[in-house]
């Protein structure tokens, strides 16, 4: 019987892993890893999911790291297409959801430049399942009717955001690559009227065996992610709903 994932012509799958740990891949993307005969995975992805890929597969690792060592996006996009056009099924596996600050348009545009196909299997994003393990819901009636998913800096560096919109109170925003930013959104936000005393979660290494929890507030935030070594999601308007092994609570100076 042919595979539901095989093709008469070259196809990427594009592929979510989720934030690290086996428990939050859909079961298309394992089924993707399972009949994939080329991975080319991000440095997030958590070790739990890739040894779920069979020992034959070849793994390519295309790391990147903000502001630190990197392979360039021009290189990863000649590797995908050098890859999909030996007709391997091939398998392009990116932390979190694919579609949230993982450049999957440039990925894409790679590929249909040179005639090559595609497909998205999205996965869970680190805001979602950061948010389940501090007890809180990313949105609740009467709080806040939107939730704003933001980039700590992009291309040109840290990046500015409708602060004075964000720094209204009940509003809720997940940031992501946040660390090195975190006092000039801290000053951005009070500069537009955010108080001191807004709740903010920062959980470190989402959904993973070291996984942590520190519950501060906007006035503590830059102390707050000194503490993280690992990546971290910054959850600005949430505080944990209750304590857990992997919270820490940091106290107001």
């Amino acid at each position: 019987m042919t595979s539901s994932l095989s093709r008469p012509h070259p196809e990427v799958i594009f592929v979510g892993a989720g934030p690290g740990a086996a428990e939050h891949l859909t079961l298309g993307a394992l089924r993707a890893l399972q009949e994939a005969q080329v991975v080319i995975h991000d440095r997030l992805v958590g070790k739990e999911v890739l040894a779920l890929i069979p020992p034959h597969v070849q793994l390519i690792d295309v790391g990147k790291e903000g502001f630190g060592p990197s392979t360039s996006q021009e290189s990863i996009n000649a590797t995908l297409v050098a890859q999909a056009m030996t007709g391997a099924r091939v398998v392009r596996l990116k932390g979190g959801d694919c579609g949230i600050f993982g450049r999957l348009d440039e990925e894409i545009d790679a590929l249909t430049a040179v005639g090559l196909s595609f497909r998205i299997l999205p996965g869970l994003t680190s805001a979602t399942v950061a948010a389940a393990a501090v007890g809180q819901s990313l949105t609740k009636r009467g709080r806040n009717a939107a939730l704003r998913i933001l980039t700590g800096h992009d291309m040109a560096g840290f990046a500015e955001q409708d602060w004075r919109g964000l720094a209204r109170a009940g509003e809720v925003a997940a940031i992501y690559m946040g660390k090195k930013s975190a006092r000039f959104i801290q000053g951005r936000l009070m500069m537009h009227g955010a108080s001191g005393a807004t709740p903010v979660t920062v959980v470190e290494n989402v959904s993973r065996g070291d996984q942590r929890i520190i519950g501060t507030t906007l006035a503590q935030l830059p102390e707050a992610v000194a503490l993280c070594d690992g990546p971290a999601v910054i959850l600005f308007g949430l505080a944990p709903r209750a304590a857990s092994q992997s919270l820490v609570q940091l106290k107001e100076a």
